[in-house]
């Protein structure tokens, strides 16, 4: 199934960010998020408050998306400790 990819605002900037002070990782995020345009369903959903968006791990970092019938949103990239 194909996707089209949304982004939310504060996800862009730390990407941007990323980008600049971590090439690294931000290769590796990168190779995460095609993966989850693949196959979105694969990834845990969360609970409680992050009900309704899953996520998937980049290491100590874990990035939140949320999906529909045709749109993945990706909502916030942060270090585990910081996102729950």
């Amino acid at each position: 199934m194909s996707y089209s990819i949304d982004y939310d605002g504060h996800f862009l900037r730390r990407l941007s960010k990323l980008k600049k002070q971590d090439p690294p990782l931000y290769e590796r995020l990168e190779k995460k998020m095609e993966e989850i345009v693949e196959n979105p369903e694969h990834y845990k959903p969360l609970q409680n408050v992050l009900k309704g968006k899953r996520r998937a791990h980049v290491g100590h970092f874990v990035i939140v998306f949320s999906f529909s019938e045709n749109v993945i949103t990706f909502l916030e990239f942060d270090h585990h400790d910081n996102v729950y």
